[in-house]
């Protein structure tokens, strides 16, 4: 199955050393004791952190790139489909749904039911696809055929915010109560951002 993914496009240079620079703006002392960004975490002083950037790539589909556009403190740029025509969509596995939360699903689903799903999905890709293009052979403009195109049609964002809005989204995505497509791609996220900010991921517990 096609797989959604998330990459590093650019982080502000030295963004630990920037932040613990900023953070000492009253004080004429060195900055460069890391143990000043434990502090601010476990004393929750948030302004520091926004004071670095980080851009990531993300690759998904419209139904999940919409929940990440709700996180309104980032700046979003989205592959438009009123320019460009979309190459594919992406094929999930499904899930049960769960019996006390409607917005929860159980990952139980019988093979028969799961294969069911696969096979629904490659129908109306396949053909959602085909009647797409032959709108744009009608002269139809892209900008309303994309109409005629499912949610799972793939999709490339840039996420661009404030280290600080990075931390509070990852708190936030990468718990059990996201919807697992999106959690595994907060789970890449969080990844980036251990490796590029370590001193930042450890202090949190990352």
């Amino acid at each position: 199955m096609k797989q959604s993914n998330a990459r590093l496009v650019w982080i502000t240079p030295d963004a630990e050393a920037v932040i613990l620079y900023i953070a000492r703006v009253s004080s004429d002392q060195e900055n460069t004791d890391t143990n000043l960004i434990k502090f601010l975490v476990r004393q929750k002083h948030w302004s520091p952190f926004d004071m670095a950037n980080m851009c990531v790539e993300i690759e998904t589909s419209r139904a999940i790139a919409t929940q990440f556009l709700r996180h309104g403190s980032f700046k979003f740029q989205e592959f438009s489909q009123r320019y460009a025509s979309p190459k594919d969509a992406i094929r999930y596995l499904g899930r049960r749904q769960a019996d006390s939360n409607r917005q929860s699903s159980i990952d139980n689903l019988a093979d028969n039911e799961q294969q069911w799903f696969i096979d629904a999905q490659e129908v109306v890709i396949q053909r959602s696809f085909l009647i797409y293009r032959e709108a744009l052979k009608r002269g139809i403009a892209r900008e309303s055929a994309r109409f005629l195109l499912p949610l799972s049609t793939q999709t490339k964002l840039y996420m661009n915010g404030t280290i600080r809005s990075w931390i509070h989204y990852l708190a936030l995505r990468t718990t059990e109560d996201t919807q697992t497509e999106h959690r595994s791609l907060a789970v890449m996220v969080r990844t980036i951002f251990q490796d590029n900010l370590p001193v930042i991921a450890e202090a949190l517990e990352l």
